[in-house]
């Protein structure tokens, strides 16, 4: 088995095709894996510690570029933030409301949660003005969804497309307090109102359809915010103003990133794996309940709790995969993680159904579409679905040229497919997968055998 990382120069910029041969004899994986940070509390670690009164340590952060976008944006309005690496991140807050107007356009590169969580903060900072931007995939990517419920709550803001796409420019107001009823589940658009929730006078609540991840919520009230949360509803308060106080941040492996090495370990015959220090959060888990679904050999181990996040070492083992459905309320909890699903579909016997996911049109690309369109270049059978695909497995992969379109998790999800095909598969624009998982390649060239 080779796998290299080939580096070309293009007229424009720098891009990156991944080379993966399998052997005619198979190949399997073995040993144990350390992941990166969970990217969706880093983001929240650096924002909060940005606002809040006192220093903040963070441990285990990201080192990917989107969680870099985050601490530059911030830095630029004030906050003090060391040098980001994986031991100790220091970040000294400015306290809540202190955001300094910045002297340039603030960019978000590729992350769609630094733009639209920092929006809340935005909006909330009477008298100072700010304009947001990123990159060509996010200035393309809806931010109506929090836009909306900050008008509703007397925000100013002014963008492309009746103000849905960015660049935005934010001029701040004192907010007023609503309750908001969310069309969809959504931990962005949750997170983006109980930011903004936290220097408006008065109780803001937001009510989700189906429950989101809760890493804010937990975040918060590990910073001093005062928020309730009825299960029932699905809905969460929060009372402003609040006083947010510099706190000590272990950030647990990310469980987006693992779903890669536990579809890899169950399809690839032969293998066994150890993912190590996995944030296990229950609003996390909906990869874990699909993948036992059809069958799959994981088991939990060494559970425990790490600063208020609940985590594990996963052992996975390959195992005979079968289809199932997965649609509803789990959706929400595993929305980053069906690119890869959609990988251990083609391998189960049957014919899997994904719905409800039309938030995946959303995102860096639109996953349904490339998902459906790579991996039928592979031989796969896939069938789009509006809002999500029709997957019948059992049908032998064929190595080819496929393509990333940028999109981190796609990069690694044809990354896995490919191997479990035969021939050689090139996938082009792989560096994409920096975005989240900078030493992916490094680690998929160390487990092989």
């Amino acid at each position: 088995m080779s796998v290299a990382v080939i580096t070309q120069e293009t007229q424009t910029d720098l891009s990156q095709k991944l080379i993966i041969q399998r052997p005619p004899f198979g190949l399997s994986l073995q040993g144990r894996i350390r992941i990166p940070g969970d990217k969706s509390i880093s983001h929240r670690a650096l924002m909060l510690g940005a606002i809040a009164q006192g220093e903040t340590e963070i441990q285990g952060l990201l080192l990917g570029e989107d969680p870099r976008s985050t601490a530059s944006c911030f830095q630029a309005m004030g906050a003090e933030i060391s040098e980001l690496n994986t031991d100790l991140v220091k970040v000294k807050g400015i306290g809540l409301g202190n955001l300094q107007e910045p002297v340039d356009v603030l960019n978000a590169g590729n992350s769609g949660t630094t733009l639209r969580l920092m929006l809340g903060l935005l909006a909330s900072h009477p008298g100072r003005f700010f304009t947001v931007t990123g990159d060509n995939s996010l200035r393309s990517r809806p931010m109506s969804r929090v836009v909306k419920p900050l008008q509703e709550m007397g925000a100013q803001i002014w963008g492309r497309n009746g103000n849905s796409l960015a660049p935005l420019a934010i001029q701040g107001q004192a907010l007023k307090p609503i309750h908001y009823h969310s069309p969809i589940a959504s931990a962005q658009v949750k997170s983006c109102i109980l930011l903004a929730g936290l220097a408006t006078d008065g109780k803001t609540t937001v009510t989700e359809p189906a429950l989101s991840r809760d890493h804010s919520e937990r975040m918060l009230r590990a910073f001093g915010a005062e928020l309730s949360i009825d299960s029932d509803t699905n809905s969460v308060t929060i009372t402003g103003p609040a006083q947010l106080y510099g706190q000590k941040v272990i950030v647990p492996g990310d469980i987006s990133s693992a779903a890669f090495w536990l579809v890899a370990g169950a399809i690839v015959p032969g293998s066994e794996l150890v993912v190590e220090n996995v944030g296990v959060n229950p609003t996390r888990t909906g990869i874990l309940e699909a993948l036992a679904m059809m069958g799959a050999d994981i088991q939990l181990e060494n559970q425990r709790e790490v600063a208020g996040e609940p985590v594990a070492d996963i052992r996975v083992r390959s195992s005979s995969l079968k289809s199932c459905t997965i649609a509803g309320d789990i959706i929400p909890r595993m929305i980053d993680e069906i690119p890869i699903l959609a990988v251990a579909a083609v391998f189960a016997q049957g014919t899997t159904i994904i719905r409800d996911a039309e938030e995946l049109r959303v995102k860096e690309s639109d996953r349904i579409t490339v998902m459906a369109q790579q991996l039928n270049k592979m031989g796969a059978k896939v069938t789009e679905l509006p809002d999500g695909m029709e997957i019948t497995g059992g049908t032998a992969l064929v190595g080819t040229d496929v393509d990333s379109h940028t999109d981190h998790r796609i990069a690694m999800s044809l990354a896995i497919a490919a191997l479990v095909t035969t021939g050689i598969t090139t996938i082009h624009r792989a560096e994409a997968a920096a975005i989240s998982y900078p030493d992916f390649f490094n680690t998929l060239t160390a487990i092989v055998h």
